[in-house]
């Protein structure tokens, strides 16, 4: 590196940084001990994967509230709660949107369960859901749309193909 200017150091160190980031988006799989998080919910109270110590927590994570895709995911888990608690569920989502967005989509759309503000995007880096995303030829940093079930804190399953009008059925499956 020799001769080369600061800016260019940066560069190359950014790359690096951003290149790690991507290898360690697919480390988490069915089986591993899932991340520890802590969390704001939308009622500003916080909120942590030990609270659903002995509970089957469905884990979500999303990319914005309010969206067409993102809407018809939680409706449909709003739609079918009461089966997925049957199935002993918890349900929890996570996007990058602050507490006061998540309370306006939990009332426009009665949502029974709680929405955690993941605004630094640390929660979505440990579940190695954020990265490079492409959308109508435009490349981009989002949430890629996943899902995780989390009994006794191991991961047993992850859905990475969401159907978000049939999400519930997914996880029923």
């Amino acid at each position: 590196m020799q001769g080369e200017d600061a800016g260019s150091i940066a560069t190359k160190v950014s790359i690096l940084v951003f290149c790690t980031q991507i290898l360690d988006m697919s480390t988490i799989k069915e089986g591993d001990k899932a991340p520890k998080f802590k969390g704001i919910i939308e009622t500003g109270d916080q909120i942590s994967l030990a609270g659903y110590k002995g509970k089957k927590l469905v884990l979500y994570f999303y990319p914005k509230d309010m969206t067409p895709g993102c809407t018809n995911q939680a409706c449909n888990l709003r739609d079918e709660y009461g089966e997925l608690k049957k199935a002993g569920f918890e349900i929890l989502g996570v996007s990058p949107d602050p507490a006061e967005r998540h309370q306006r989509f939990i009332d426009k759309y009665s949502l029974p369960f709680h929405l955690v503000a993941d605004t630094e995007k640390e929660i979505a880096k440990a579940y190695g859901v954020w990265g490079l995303k492409k959308f109508m030829g435009r490349e981009y940093m989002g949430i890629m749309r996943t899902t995780f079930v989390i009994d006794n804190g191991i991961i047993t399953k992850i859905i990475s193909k969401v159907k978000t009008k049939a999400h519930a059925d997914q996880l029923l499956e």
